[in-house]
């Protein structure tokens, strides 16, 4: 009796299966929705900051802490190339950052890669920038 009721279980899924695989799916939609699509858009782009995580490489005040940071941005460009790295300003520290992580876990991940070569990286939370839509 198990086996009868498990080959027609069986049967019965896979013709379910083997139909579904070959129909196509047709959708019809408002043509409003395609101008909130537009609007989103439009408002992602002007607010393209959010909470975030960012690798903390560098810290200095003082008088040659500008010509020290962009020596440490172009060394940091040149280890690794496919991490982008902001230099900024907030009195009286000029700082750098790498990065535009969404959560901690990605910024760690990252952070093994770098300590290496920065020995002082730690992972700090930032305004980062939203990923670009196409």
């Amino acid at each position: 009796m198990k086996r009868i009721l498990f080959m027609i279980l069986f049967v019965a899924t896979a013709s379910i299966a083997f139909a579904q695989s070959n129909g196509s799916v047709n959708v019809s939609q408002d043509d409003r929705i395609e101008s909130l699509i537009s609007k989103q858009r439009q408002l992602y782009k002007l607010d393209s900051s959010f909470s975030g995580y960012r690798i903390h490489i560098f810290m200095e005040i003082g008088n040659e802490a500008l010509k020290h940071a962009e020596d440490v941005k172009k060394q940091f460009e040149k280890a690794f190339p496919d991490i982008p790295i902001y230099l900024t300003y907030a009195e009286p520290y000029f700082r750098l950052r790498a990065g535009d992580f969404r959560n901690r876990v990605e910024a760690e991940k990252c952070l093994r890669r770098i300590k290496p070569k920065f020995k002082e990286a730690f992972v700090t939370a930032d305004m980062i920038y939203r990923p670009k839509l196409d």
